[in-house]
């Protein structure tokens, strides 16, 4: 790891002011002193400069920046978490786990408890893929702008069973598996005091679109909080983490599902697949055929087979088809 210079951010607009680059800006390049980014539990970017991948030449810390850790609910606005609470924090929170019990599971199956305590929510969704690929200083590979993903014809039983077409890596967030599940928004701060809120969905950027990003953060902007609407009267959730044992280890499959219950029939229904694609996404045919019916084991088996609908595994991973269909029916079946 290079020499590099620290500086204590004293409030949004002050890191805002200072910062000039994101991780995407200066993969694998040699440290300049012009280089700066943020930090806020820095878990991954002191993986990411240890591992050789980046290495700024100073770094904000956000994580003082005061009020950003808040946890705020409003019948009316929903629920708005700070970007700075750590994942402890959200795991420890009785609203979150009573309104909004598929997030409260993902949090808890985030990492170990060392981590939570550190990780920011903020940092989680933000955080890099844990593709060996790209982590290998040593392989240039499509995410560093080379066009070529190693992954495709390589150790891949990890990676990802659909949309794997030019990149075959997974995000690494479990959470944004949920958030997406409740039709969370980012908000997102840039210079002059400007604000903006991005559908979660948009959030992430396929690498198809941006080789480089995975989300659509530029430089001079920053992560300020996730904003999740009320949840409904009859809403009920459910998250299931499959990995490869019981431990703090990624997912191999991961998916969290959301219903509206009334009068013994689903009024509406997400299903969010985690670990399945370079970025989170929504099963939607699989949901709609929840609608308006009565959900039963046969309705949600359905329905997780249909989750699976045009899967393109690679040599090593067409088990993890069968375990998001299991997941996919136990989930629904967890959430009537």
């Amino acid at each position: 790891m290079n020499k590099f210079s620290w500086y204590e951010a004293k409030s949004v607009e002050d890191a805002l002011e200072n910062v000039n680059a994101t991780s995407s800006d200066i993969l694998a390049k040699k440290p300049e002193n012009s280089t700066v980014i943020f930090k806020a539990g820095g878990i991954d970017l002191l993986d990411l400069m240890k591992e050789g991948l980046v290495n700024p030449g100073a770094i904000i810390n956000i994580k003082k920046i005061p009020g950003l850790d808040k946890i705020e609910y409003d019948e009316n606005s929903g629920l708005k978490i700070g970007t700075n609470t750590t994942l402890s924090e959200l795991e420890g929170n009785d609203l979150i786990k009573t309104k909004y019990f598929a997030l409260y599971q993902a949090v808890a199956h985030a990492g170990t408890p060392h981590l939570r305590n550190s990780a920011t929510l903020g940092g989680n969704l933000a955080q890099r893929t844990r593709c060996w690929y790209f982590r290998s200083i040593e392989h240039q590979c499509f995410r560093k702008g080379s066009g070529t993903c190693y992954a495709q014809n390589g150790e891949n039983e990890f990676h990802s069973i659909m949309n794997n077409q030019t990149c075959a890596s997974v995000h690494s967030s479990s959470v944004s598996t949920a958030l997406m599940a409740f039709n969370a928004k980012v908000e997102i701060a840039s210079s002059g005091g400007k604000t903006r809120e991005v559908e979660i969905e948009d959030f992430f950027v396929h690498p198809e679109d941006n080789s480089k990003n995975e989300t659509i953060l530029q430089a001079g902007e920053l992560i300020t909080g996730v904003i999740i609407p009320p949840v409904k009267l009859g809403t009920k959730s459910y998250y299931i983490k499959q990995g490869a044992r019981e431990s703090h280890d990624w997912a191999i499959a991961d998916v969290a599902v959301v219903t509206e219950i009334s009068g013994g029939k689903c009024n509406n229904a997400e299903i969010v697949l985690g670990a399945a694609s370079p970025v989170p996404i929504k099963a939607e045919k699989a949901a709609t055929m929840l609608k308006g019916k009565r959900i039963d084991e046969a309705l949600a088996k359905s329905a997780g087979k249909r989750s699976m609908k045009g899967a393109t595994p690679l040599s090593g991973n067409a088990y993890k088809v069968p375990i998001f269909k299991t997941i996919v029916k136990r989930a629904i079946l967890k959430s009537v």
